[in-house]
Parts: structure tokens; C-alpha cells; sequence
């Protein structure tokens, strides 16, 4: 499992060996990377069902402090080709790198809007769903147990659920976290029934076709991705999470929380976020991502990642 890293050391050499390196072939490109790499990537973030916007509150606050432009946009919930193709008509309008996360439902979402954008340079999902081609929400949150959304799995409508027809088509019906089932299956009892309440009172639906509709485009196959892995989910199941985590490849993380992450746990959602925003991968150790030199009064110091990791475990049920 990829491992996040949590801390750097210092590693000094002899002056002599690195001033004429350094100060002829070296300051010149770092000072202009640095340069190159000053401004932040706008953090574009997409909410899934049974929420809306609102739930990222907290998150865009913590972003903005840190100086990053963010846009929490409105997600349809109609179906996911629509619902893709108008995020991704969003993003069109975004100049320069973003950074793309989502929550829930929203996952399937920027896994096919994300597709084929150069801009987006990094997807983050917070305990969402990170499907294959072919593949449907549904059936990937029974692929293992953990799931509270329905105890029958043949009945026709998920028995947590409320359907609710808004026309005369097959496909015209939104789905309702039912009022008594809400504080269980989104936040496993982790907020005060007070709270819980309101949340369910202003849960926004998602469409039938939401969860039906099937798979088109795999952005995390071709995009660098994170992943936060609610261990106490009960919407989609954390071994549901864990189990795309793996398969994406993602450089992840476990948090003790319910399904509703942002409402319970919104510092390490803003924490994972930054570190895509800066591309905090081990993997790039190598590269000089993670290096920087400074010359001070003719003194030369290289700093190089290191130290301390967070081993991140990823198993599968």
C-alpha cells in the first residue's frame, strides 16, 4: 500500500562539495520552479446524494484560508451521464490546474467527467465511489456487506429508502433516506439527534438512474488519485471503500468516521485534499518533488524527504 508521508529530514553535506553546484547549476531552476509552481490549483469539490454543497462548508473555509480559489458546485443527482456531463462541462470553464474531489455518489461522478481533461491533475475521494467501465453504484456497494442502505436485497426499492415519483416515466422517481434511518445509515449515530434531524430533513435525493446507469470513462486509471476510507461507513461499506481504494491505486487514508466524513471529521477531508493539492505522493520521493535547496550565505543545505510514514492499510474483505 502506498504510504503518506509524515515528516522530513535534513541530510547536510560538506559546504565545499555543494556551493559550486549548487549556486551554478542549481538555484537558478529551483528559484524558477518555485516561481512556476506559486500559484494553487482551483479545488473544484462534488457532493453525492442524500446532501447538497452546504455539507462542504467546513472544508471550503479551511481551503480558503490556505489560499485556494474553491468552487463547491451544484451535482444534478438526476443520472450519472448527466450529472457527469455537466461537471465536466464545468471544468471546461476552469483555466489552469484543478484539483477534483468528491464525496459519496459524487466519486462516480468526476471518475467520468475527469476523463480525458489535462487540467485535472488529481482526484480525491472521500468515501466515494470509484467505479470501473461497465460498472454501477449499486452494485458496487453490495459487492460486500457493510452497506445499511437495504436489509432485502431483492426488494425493488433499498428498505432504507423512500421512493418518491416525480413523473410518468420508468425512471421519473427520487430516493429519500427514510427520516428514521438517516442518523444510522449517513452518520452512524456520531452526531447529536438534533443535528441528525435537520440533515435529514434537508437531504437532497438522488434519481433512480443515479445509481443504474452504468460506467463510461475511468479518470483515476489515467489521473493521480487519493482516497479517505470511512471505517464506519454504513452507506457504501468501508469494505466497499477499501476495495476501489486498492484497485485505483490510491494513496489513502483511515479515518474513524461515518459515511457523512465532512460533517463529522472535516479537518482530515481538508488534509487529505491539501495534500493532493501539493502532490504529496511517495512515489514522487524520486523525482524532486518533494526536495528543495536553498543557498543562505554561501551555505549549502539539501533538504530531502524522509522520516517518519504513515503506513495506510488497504485490505480487502
Amino acid at each position: 500500500m502506498k504510504r503518506i508521508p509524515r515528516a522530513t529530514a535534513g541530510l547536510a553535506l560538506p559546504v565545499a562539495a555543494l556551493v559550486p553546484a549548487l549556486t551554478l547549476t542549481a538555484a537558478a531552476p529551483i528559484m524558477a520552479s518555485e516561481s512556476s509552481h506559486s500559484a494553487k490549483p482551483t479545488v473544484v469539490l462534488v457532493h453525492g446524494a442524500f446532501a447538497d454543497a452546504s455539507g462542504w462548508s467546513k472544508v471550503v473555509q479551511n481551503l480558503q484560508a490556505q489560499g485556494y480559489p474553491v468552487i463547491a458546485g451544484a451535482n444534478p443527482l438526476r443520472s450519472l451521464s448527466g450529472d457527469s456531463d455537466y461537471l465536466a462541462a464545468l471544468l471546461k470553464t476552469i483555466k489552469g490546474p484543478v484539483v477534483l474531489a468528491a464525496h459519496s455518489y459524487g466519486g462516480a461522478v468526476i471518475t467520468n467527467a475527469a476523463a480525458g481533461n489535462p487540467n485535472v491533475k488529481s482526484l480525491v475521494y472521500i468515501a466515494g465511489f470509484a467505479p470501473d467501465k461497465g460498472e454501477t453504484t449499486l452494485e458496487l456497494a453490495a459487492k460486500f456487506p457493510g452497506s445499511r442502505l437495504t436489509d432485502d436485497p431483492q426488494a425493488p426499492v433499498p428498505t432504507a429508502l423512500n421512493a418518491v415519483p416525480f413523473g410518468d416515466g420508468p425512471n421519473d422517481v427520487d430516493l429519500y433516506i427514510k427520516p428514521e434511518k438517516f442518523s444510522d445509515v449517513f452518520l452512524s449515530h456520531r452526531v447529536d439527534r438534533d443535528r441528525a434531524a435537520v440533515l435529514a430533513a434537508s437531504q437532497r435525493p438522488p434519481g433512480t438512474l443515479t445509481g443504474s446507469e452504468q460506467t463510461k470513462a475511468v479518470a483515476w486509471k489515467s489521473i493521480p488519485s487519493w482516497y479517505l476510507v470511512a471505517t464506519d461507513d454504513r452507506t457504501i461499506g468501508t469494505d466497499n471503500l477499501r476495495f476501489m481504494a486498492k484497485r485505483a491505486g490510491s494513496t489513502t487514508v483511515e479515518v474513524d468516521a461515518p459515511h457523512d466524513v465532512m460533517e463529522t471529521n472535516s479537518g482530515e477531508v481538508t488534509d487529505l485534499i491539501l495534500r493532493a493539492a501539493q502532490d504529496s505522493r511517495p512515489s514522487l520521493a524520486q523525482t524532486g518533488t518533494g526536495e528543495r535547496a536553498t543557498v543562505l550565505g554561501g551555505v549549502a543545505v539539501v533538504a530531502i524527504a524522509g522520516g517518519a510514514f504513515l503506513v495506510v492499510r488497504s485490505r480487502r474483505a
